[in-house]
């Protein structure tokens, strides 16, 4: 028998005439994306450091199998355990995040990676998802009873973290979740003299990442002045952006890629405009777009605030760090080390951003009444969707 068959009372069964299945199916035609670019751009990066041609191939294949399993174990939990799970995620990885401040693995002066049996973990990932979905129900609290802290517990966890990424430095990931903090607050309803204060603050912060950070100031440097040496990947970037036009060179034939470093990685965006052209770039923006439109707009119908705001903030996340990457390619900003979510390769990311997307799909999930308009043959109590 057919385990998504409407006669099914299960979990499953449930789960799948519930979920947002035109949201799921772009997240998973983003997934597709990055295996047609890993078997494109890996090829070439692999053999320049000398492993086998089908070293990072092989490697993103089975990190999909976290990735997937992940999202879709998110995606089956009501908002009260997704709540439990990101508060849980939340404590672990902020002591990883200190962690790595003693213990870390330093690479290009940045210590932000811990080393477990040869594998690395960036625990600043996790936080990111974490962090959004426990600060929209701390502010959802704080609307819904004046009585609870829920702004000061924000400011006091946004601290630690932010003071904690300054420390290894890692100016791109702290730039993130500030800019999430802050599209929450608007949402909240926030007034606008604070959003002003807010914005000199930032103005503030990175004219003194800009002096204290000397890789910061120097990418800077780099970016406004022109010049080459550091400047080389985004060179190469834009070059690769031209040579492909606007159908590409074809699957395995761009030539700009084979010099491009993080052509796998970070640039990703730049090796698909040299392989398919920029009319495939402009499906895959528009792909990302389609998330982050359907997200808010799932978003704004749910009636439970913290599902509301913690939803808003998980895809303003995802909006926010594409858009940084896609600016890095096109040269608009200096290099963050931001990854293309789900495009790019990165085990720590592809599954960090999958548990973002996993309770983001558990948050929007219809309603009971919405499921029963629509003619699930569930009971009203096995469609429970909603936090007590």
């Amino acid at each position: 028998m057919n385990i998504f068959s409407r006669d099914r009372k299960t979990l499953i069964a449930e789960w799948w005439w519930t979920v947002d299945r035109e949201l799921l199916g772009a997240l998973f035609a983003l997934m597709g994306i990055g295996i047609l670019m890993s078997f494109a751009a890996s090829p070439a990066v692999a053999e320049r450091l000398k492993l086998g041609e089908w070293h990072f191939i092989i490697r993103h294949m089975l990190l999909l199998i976290p990735t997937i399993g992940v999202m879709l174990g998110v995606s089956l939990m009501t908002p009260r355990q997704a709540r439990f799970l990101a508060l849980g995620v939340l404590g672990v990885s902020m002591v990883l995040l200190a962690a790595t401040l003693v213990v870390g693995t330093e690479i290009k002066g940045s210590q932000r990676w811990l080393s477990f049996a040869g594998q690395s973990l960036q625990p600043s990932e996790f936080v990111k998802p974490a962090f959004a979905v426990i600060a929209g129900w701390l502010m959802a609290e704080r609307m819904r009873r004046t009585d609870v802290p829920g702004h000061a517990i924000t400011l006091g966890l946004l601290g630690m973290i932010v003071g904690m990424l300054i420390l290894q430095p890692d100016v791109g990931q702290t730039v993130l979740i500030l800019l999430t903090w802050a599209a929450l607050l608007f949402i909240a309803g926030i007034s606008w003299w604070v959003i002003a204060v807010l914005g000199g603050l930032g103005i503030a912060g990175i004219t003194s990442a800009y002096l204290l950070f000397p890789h910061v100031s120097r990418r800077i440097d780099t970016f406004l002045g022109g010049d080459s040496g550091d400047n080389y990947q985004v060179e190469k970037a834009l070059q690769s952006l031209v040579e492909g036009g606007w159908f590409g060179r074809g699957p395995g034939e761009a030539v700009t890629k084979r010099f491009l470093p993080d052509a796998h990685a970070d640039f990703v965006f730049s090796a698909a405009a040299g392989e398919f052209g920029i009319l495939f770039c402009m499906a895959l923006v528009g792909l990302i777009g389609f998330v982050v439109w359907r997200g808010l707009s799932r978003a704004q119908l749910l009636n439970d605030l913290f599902a509301r705001l913690a939803a808003s903030a998980l895809v303003i996340q995802f909006g926010l760090q594409s858009a940084i990457n896609l600016m890095v390619n096109i040269n608009l900003i200096p290099p963050k080390g931001m990854t293309l979510p789900f495009v790019s390769y990165g085990g720590t990311s592809m599954i960090a951003v999958a548990f973002g997307m996993g309770i983001l799909l558990a948050l929007t999930r219809r309603k009971p009444q919405e499921a029963i308009a629509s003619g699930l043959p569930l009971e009203r109590e096995a469609l429970r969707h909603e936090a007590a």
